[in-house]
């Protein structure tokens, strides 16, 4: 099983505005699997937050996907569905888009990680912004 998950390889998706997919469709990530689901998903305004998590929890089931990017103002939308996601893989990482920058008091993986270190330790990720 190892050895044919080395040879395949897994896949990294996206969930995020225009700009962020076809920034990481055009780095080489864009794929479709054997059922004709891509592992991308372009959300604009008009998208149903319903849409978002369903598309978020498809990506957690698939076994060719490990690791999930996701703007950080959509994870703020689907936020519940997101902590209630405590897997290893696939890792969901919350990246800025271009309208939105990065804020690490909204991270829930690093507010998990405070639990487990030191704030001195978290200081270089941002962590002073977090309200005890």
């Amino acid at each position: 099983m190892a050895l044919h998950a080395a040879v395949k390889g897994k896949l990294i998706s996206v969930i995020g505005d225009e700009d962020t997919c076809v920034g990481f469709l055009l780095g080489g990530i864009g794929e479709i699997n054997k059922n004709r689901h891509p592992n991308f998903m372009v959300v604009d305004k008009n998208t149903p937050v319903s849409e978002i998590e369903d598309c978020f929890k498809r990506f957690v089931k698939r076994d060719d996907i490990d690791i999930i990017l996701i703007n950080q103002n959509v994870a703020e939308l689907i936020r519940h569905v997101i902590d209630a996601h405590s897997a290893p893989v696939p890792a969901v990482l919350e990246i800025p888009s271009k309208d939105h920058p990065y804020d690490a008091s909204k991270d829930s993986i690093l507010r998990r990680a405070k639990g487990m270190f030191n704030p001195e330790d978290l200081s270089m990720f941002g962590a002073e912004n977090y309200a005890n």
